[in-house]
């Protein structure tokens, strides 16, 4: 049985790729604003930002190394120990053609792996993302195969950043444990359940109970609701031994038909929830001490 933590950290996915700006218009679109909104959320107690980027005319996901670069010097400008979560997510995801299957079809955005993390190489921010899902998502189809991963985790692995595992389902897990004992991974691990995407894990205390007990002892964990469970598995997550993550990439709503002004305002919430709850919320300090990051950046070398 794992009880909660002493400390807690909150994770802020501030855009992400498939929240539009039809849902809210509070998505931070630009890098400035991506930006301005992770150190927001900072002040209002995130230790970790995960950030996606978009194209500022269309609002559209992108993965142009110049916006990430924009985002991630605007925010070592004036944070140096907000711990920075790049996703690598884009570039897996395809969708057959009507006519031939096997031939990809529009919303196709498979990528050469090494590709889906040159910005990982670049930059080298603190974490981030692995995807280990191959699923049914919605209408379409995500690709994430153990080889692909694999090249993946080894630019991550050169460039020195931590990955946080993601996983979607059950077998996610089997793969990591997999990933872990041939040594493309190394423990402790960084993970999050993603409860509420079609067609993977979904919100329930079952389901992070399960999951959690699939995981190596030492992991650290953070179960993510999507859509209108994103506050319940804040107190889902915490009560289970977990870290939190809210914002804008999960859900638009800061309560029952209200949308969030801000992701500041839902790391608010977030925070009330756990303090509620008798847990205390780290700073990024804390957090970096908890996932084993270094305590000050040379930012130059980041970014450079």
């Amino acid at each position: 049985m794992r009880l909660p933590r002493d400390k807690v950290f909150i994770t802020c996915a501030v855009t992400g790729n498939l929240t539009t700006p039809d849902q809210t218009p509070h998505l931070p679109i630009t890098p400035e604003e991506i930006a301005d909104a992770a150190l927001e959320a900072a002040e209002a107690g995130a230790a970790i930002v995960h950030l996606h980027v978009r194209e500022p005319k269309t609002g559209k996901p992108s993965m142009a190394l110049g916006y990430y670069r924009e985002v991630v010097e605007r925010i070592r400008t004036k944070n140096t120990q907000l711990v920075i979560n790049l996703t690598t997510g884009p570039g897996g995801r395809f969708v057959p053609s009507e006519d031939d299957p096997k031939v990809a079809g529009p919303g196709t955005t498979l990528l050469n792996p090494e590709k889906r993390v040159e910005h990982i190489a670049a930059l080298r921010p603190d974490i981030c993302t692995l995807d280990l899902n191959t699923m049914n998502s919605g209408k379409e189809v995500v690709i994430n195969t153990p080889g692909n991963v694999r090249r993946m985790a080894q630019v991550i692995n050169g460039a020195g950043v931590k990955p946080e595992i993601e996983l979607f389902d059950s077998g996610d897990i089997a793969l990591m444990h997999d990933l872990l004992k041939d040594g493309t991974l190394v423990g402790p691990v960084l993970c999050s359940f993603v409860m509420g995407v079609r067609y993977g894990f979904q919100p329930s205390p079952e389901t992070v109970l399960y999951a959690r007990n699939l995981l190596p002892s030492d992991a650290q964990f953070t179960a993510i609701g999507i859509g209108r469970t994103a506050f319940q598995s804040v107190a889902l997550s915490y009560l289970a031994g977990g870290h939190v993550r809210v914002g804008l990439e999960d859900s638009v709503y800061l309560d029952r038909g209200v949308l969030a002004p801000s992701n500041a305002a839902m790391v608010e919430k977030a925070r009330r929830i756990v303090e509620d709850l008798g847990g205390q919320i780290a700073s990024p300090r804390e957090a970096r001490d908890l996932i084993d990051l270094p305590t000050r950046l040379a930012d130059a070398k980041h970014v450079a």
